[in-house]
């Protein structure tokens, strides 16, 4: 099975609601989409959205290194020398991971598809059935309580609030929400780096100190300051868990060797694509380390990829955020994984299942 064709589309999915964090507010998903073609009339599927805050990819950079770095190296080369390919994509560039995920996703997907089985199977085996967290965005407090309850309505057992922006307010709103869905809800704070590590400890031990139970928070403090990641999981009880602050492999033998958090999260638009993630739960299962599985927000594409890879690895991977779809007003991918609120359906056709993609506008 070669590739013989690289097409690029855009595709842009409106959100239900403003999607907001410390960083950004995003009102819909944009992503570049790549379609790997073969002699035998498969395509492979990949995405990227422009995470310029957080990845440094914009659509144009996103387009760019697939069509001048990629393209050239993958044309009339065999899917089946995958190893090989990766080891070449990943050397290609520095940096622009979600640009390698896109054109990764995809090479997995014919991969997949060349042995007749769904991505989760070539990469092991698991669980088709998944269970997800949703994200709820800083807001106002009433607004936030009111979106925490209609997603419990919607069967919501897990909860992420995106906080970071005024540590006063944070911790009214962390206690609104906590006391609106105890019982019935956990949840997850990701503060986006938006706290420095006397904020963190304060806040999060006020919380401890008022009762507030907390799973995790997420990314406290800014990407590379890990001593001060640190200091807060020395100094409070509620597990931390490190995301801007991990890419790769060598960055999370740094979180892990220097004790620097408890939990990892894994993005694939992060880690470049699905080998590194690979990589990366395998390190995790060596040294005990919890792993969650997370999105950028993008398609249903790259979250399906990344929800194959956490179903294969599900032995380190105990958490999952991969809500996106459920964030949308409607998913135009046709075939592939099903998003029915919190549960996530990985599909039995080969490689990511995916048949078409409506509203998909091919770039000239």
């Amino acid at each position: 099975m070669k590739i013989v064709d690289v097409k690029l589309g855009m595709l842009k999915v409106p959100l239900i609601t403003p999607f907001k964090t410390a960083l950004r507010t995003v009102e819909c998903v944009e992503d570049v989409i790549v379609m790997l073609e073969t002699d035998d009339g498969r395509i492979g599927y990949g995405n990227a959205p422009a995470t310029a805050v957080i990845t440094g990819d914009t659509h144009a950079s996103v387009i760019a290194a697939i069509r001048e770095i990629f393209s050239p190296l993958l044309l009339n080369r065999d899917v089946g020398d995958l190893n090989q390919l990766a080891r070449e994509i990943d050397g290609a560039m520095v940096n622009n991971t979600s640009a390698k995920a896109a054109v990764e996703i995809a090479l997995y997907d014919l991969f997949a598809q060349g042995f007749g089985v769904p991505l989760y199977r070539a990469l092991g085996g698991g669980e088709n059935s998944l269970t997800t967290d949703i994200t709820i965005s800083v807001d106002y407090i009433d607004k936030m309580v009111a979106d925490a309850e209609s997603a419990v309505e919607r069967g919501f057992e897990i909860l992420k609030l995106k906080v970071g922006k005024d540590i006063r307010l944070d911790i009214e709103r962390i206690k609104a929400v906590y006391a609106a869905v105890k019982g019935r809800a956990l949840l997850r704070l990701d503060a986006n780096q938006g706290w420095s590590p006397k904020q963190a400890v304060q806040a999060i031990r006020s919380l401890e100190d008022a009762g507030v139970l907390l799973e995790l928070v997420e990314q406290p403090v800014k990407a590379r300051n890990l001593e001060g990641m640190r200091y807060i999981s020395e100094r409070v009880k509620t597990p931390i868990m490190a995301d801007e602050s991990v890419f790769g492999p060598l960055e999370m033998m740094d979180i892990i060797q220097g004790r620097v958090a408890e939990i990892i999260n894994i993005k694939l638009m992060k880690t470049g694509g699905i080998t590194n993630a690979l990589k990366m739960t395998d390190l995790a299962g060596l040294y005990d380390v919890e792993c969650m599985v997370g999105c950028m927000l993008e398609t249903s594409i790259g979250v399906s990829a990344a929800a194959h890879v956490a179903a294969a690895r599900s032995a380190v991977v105990s958490k999952l955020d991969l809500d996106v779809p459920s964030l949308c007003e409607f998913d135009p991918v046709i075939g592939g994984a099903t998003y029915t609120d919190a549960d996530v359906i990985l599909n039995d056709t080969p490689g990511l299942g995916i048949e078409k993609i409506e509203g998909l506008k091919l770039l000239a």
